[in-house]
């Protein structure tokens, strides 16, 4: 069979097509990666990565995980778990809080990341910190919050804790803090505080217990509201803050599959949070929730 040579042109076109193809090839194979509910991602620019979904253990105060006894609450976890879910939310002031060290018991440290959350009142913050770490059985805390912040200065009441925070950060004993609050005005402060790593944010289209211009622990139902929660989210967003949302469910509330649908969309749109915690009572809850996330997640890539 007789072949002719190329010229030198025909030659170049050929290997800049070839050389495209190698260089578009990993982009269509990133282009094809999924984004599912149990991704680690990264906390803002905090350099610590968290699963998108975390198991939340304080409804109701802790009150419905407390209810599974402690073998029903470890079931749960360890099937969490083997689902992907390695991210914990926890708090001293939930009922599950000295059961969470039985429920993770022998799972690899290093594939956990824990959430907890500290008062205002502790005496001696670092003594407290280490108090959590033996209740949980780890030598470290992933991320440590002040509880529940409500005045528009809660810093300065609370600069006791923070301090002691600080001096767990430097010691690496906790990996980074911040804050939860429970009103607009808190979470205008925190916004301001270089201090906060990580927020945890309440938020829902729906407007229930998100954060009002009232001082107030329990927000009026009003979706009015969630505008000024947005403006926040987005101050957070420009500073690198790691954003977790928190009252996606309504704290149980959203007991209808379109109440429920509708916000984890918006959990789930671009940009928005980094990731989101789910207090769970029971394996069917935590099958839904991936499975909500992972379409919604599916149709905004």
């Amino acid at each position: 069979m007789h072949t002719r040579g190329i010229t030198r042109r025909q030659f170049m076109e050929r290997s800049a097509a070839m050389a495209g193809g190698v260089l578009l090839a990993p982009l269509a194979a990133r282009a094809a990666v999924k984004k599912t509910a149990v991704d680690l991602v990264p906390l803002g620019k905090t350099g610590l990565k968290a699963c998108r979904l975390s198991f939340g253990c304080g409804t109701n105060g802790g009150r419905v995980q407390q209810e599974l006894g402690q073998d029903g609450f470890t079931r749960l976890i360890r099937y969490a778990y083997d689902q992907g879910i390695t991210h914990i939310d926890i708090a001293r002031s939930y009922r599950t809080h000295t059961m969470l060290g039985e429920a993770i018991k022998g799972l690899p440290r290093e594939k956990l990341f824990i959430q907890t959350k500290m008062g205002g009142r502790n005496e001696n913050p670092l003594q407290e910190i280490d108090n959590y770490r033996k209740i949980y059985g780890v030598d470290y805390l992933d991320s440590l919050l002040v509880h529940c912040s409500i005045t528009p200065n809660w810093d300065e009441e609370r600069k006791r804790i923070m301090d002691g925070m600080q001096q767990a950060k430097d010691k690496k004993i906790i990996l980074s803090h911040g804050v939860s609050c429970h009103s607009l005005p808190a979470l205008q402060r925190a916004v301001e505080l270089d201090w906060v790593d990580i927020h945890l944010v309440r938020v829902n289209p729906q407007g229930v217990m998100v954060d009002t211009p009232a001082v107030a622990v329990s927000a009026a139902s009003n979706a009015s509201h969630v505008p000024a929660v947005m403006e926040q989210l987005r101050r957070m967003r420009e500073k690198g803050r790691g954003i977790i949302g928190m009252k996606i469910i309504g704290e149980g509330r959203f007991t209808s599959p379109e109440d429920r649908e509708k916000s984890i969309r918006f959990a789930m749109q671009p940009g928005l949070l980094d990731c989101v915690t789910i207090g769970f009572k029971s394996e069917a809850e935590i099958d839904e929730t991936i499975q909500r996330m992972n379409s919604a997640l599916a149709d905004v890539a």
